[in-house]
């Protein structure tokens, strides 16, 4: 049985999603971010001293980093999610999973930080927004036919790309990207990703 530490409004959504996607039993532990600071609980740093969500408990193991939960239950037990090791899918399998965590979340947390700035954080503003829509951009144009980022069905890819691409469509990206929006919509429609945003709670990108 896995254990999930999960934040509401958080990437801890996608670990959920791939839980049920995998069909794997596990249990939630929720926290609450508070109302006034948008910030985790201190019961999360009780678990592990970052204090960020998600975690994943295996037999007393804490897991921590997206990227990191998702190749482990892939490794174990979807290894039809990722790519064959030869084949050049794979080699855009392992760029997206760390393009998901690192380019793309970067500015979209400088964007969130900054703007609590107001007025000091102005000349940073450009140069964020320019970032923001070239990493947005890129995934547009990464989308195949199918809907998909590196496979013609669901991978580990979508799962971690999943969370920046939700943020692009809830600031209002949709009609400058419509391939994202279409997978967004897509990924949203799965049955395993409905039956993860009823138990995992309040989550406002879907």
């Amino acid at each position: 049985m896995f254990t999930v530490h999960h934040l509401n409004n958080s990437r801890s959504q996608r670990v959920l999603w791939l839980l049920e996607e995998l069909g794997l039993p596990y249990e939630i532990k929720h926290y609450q971010r508070d109302a006034v600071t948008n910030l985790a609980p201190p019961a999360l740093i009780a678990k592990h001293p970052l204090g960020k969500s998600p975690m994943l408990e295996v037999e007393g193991r804490i897991i921590t980093e997206s990227g990191a939960i998702v190749e482990y239950l892939c490794a174990g037990f979807g290894p039809q999610l990722v790519p064959d090791r030869d084949t050049d899918a794979y080699i855009s399998h392992l760029e997206l999973m760390h393009f998901a965590e690192g380019s793309a979340m970067t500015p979209i947390l400088l964007q969130l930080y900054v703007g609590k700035l107001g007025a000091a954080g102005a000349p940073l503003a450009p140069r964020i927004t320019q970032q923001l829509e070239s990493h947005f951009a890129y995934m547009e144009g990464l989308l195949r036919p199918s809907g998909h980022f590196v496979q013609d069905d669901l991978s580990a890819a979508d799962i971690m790309l999943s969370f920046p691409a939700e943020i692009a469509i809830a600031q209002g990206k949709a009609e400058m990207l419509p391939k994202l929006a279409g997978f967004v919509a897509n990924i949203q429609a799965r049955p395993a990703y409905r039956r993860a945003l009823e138990k995992g709670g309040d989550y406002t990108f879907a």
